[in-house]
């Protein structure tokens, strides 16, 4: 893992975009997008973090129109495991990326980070275990500032994985704003990805004191 001075030293700086210049620059736009990662769980709060860049969700079919719209005003790269390529057209996407960079031109700063989601029509599916689904309209909310973002309980399920403090301090602000149908939802989550995954304790902490709730949708 680089640290942030050997990450910028090659892959160059970023200056991130707010959640209103992101809606600034996909105005227009023809498809559905959201912001997911540390942002959504500001939205959802309302108690500030720090944000080292902004996340940008898409589904995969919608690559197209995310091209058309954006490559009249910045520069979009696929980003595959660390190798930067030029995206004009849909063809030149690098095999099995998730991901995408934007920046105004080649000397420009890094703007925004665009996930490519998996789906199956308006069905939202997570990238980490496909069994795990939720329409669109349930996996998403629309905040105060008219911004779709991904759910506080699907931002936490997908920040599990890499556990990291910050995602820790995401859960523990986050969990006590949380209906007890989310809490069981994110309990089931967490234990089909992450069997022993030390969230599990915590969560059961709060569903005890919550009253329990409803499972997830999970398909066989």
């Amino acid at each position: 893992m680089m640290d942030d001075d050997e990450f910028y030293r090659w892959y160059g700086p970023w200056a991130s975009l707010s959640p209103p210049e992101v809606a600034a620059l996909l105005d227009g736009i023809s498809v559905p997008w959201w912001i997911f990662g540390g942002w959504s769980i500001e939205a959802f709060t309302g108690i500030a973090r720090e944000h080292e860049d902004v996340d940008v969700g898409f589904f995969r079919s919608d690559l197209p129109a995310v091209l058309t719209h954006l490559l009249p005003q910045v520069c979009v790269w696929s980003n595959h495991g660390g190798t930067l390529r030029p995206l004009r057209t849909p063809d030149e996407l690098l095999d099995g990326c998730e991901q995408l960079w934007v920046r105004r031109d080649g000397t420009s700063r890094w703007l925004a980070d665009l996930g490519l989601t998996p789906h199956e029509g308006t069905t939202w599916i997570s990238k980490r275990d496909s069994r795990i689904r939720l329409p669109l309209e349930q996996a998403t909310f629309v905040a105060t500032d008219g911004i779709r973002y991904l759910a506080p309980k699907v931002s936490l399920h997908m920040k599990a994985k890499l556990n990291r403090a910050k995602d820790r301090t995401d859960l523990a602000v986050t969990l006590p704003l949380l209906e007890p149908a989310d809490i069981a939802w994110l309990r089931e989550t967490i234990e089909l990805t992450h069997p022993d995954h030390p969230w599990l304790t915590v969560l059961d902490q709060h569903r005890s004191s919550s009253g329990g709730g409803s499972p997830a949708h999970i398909d066989p």
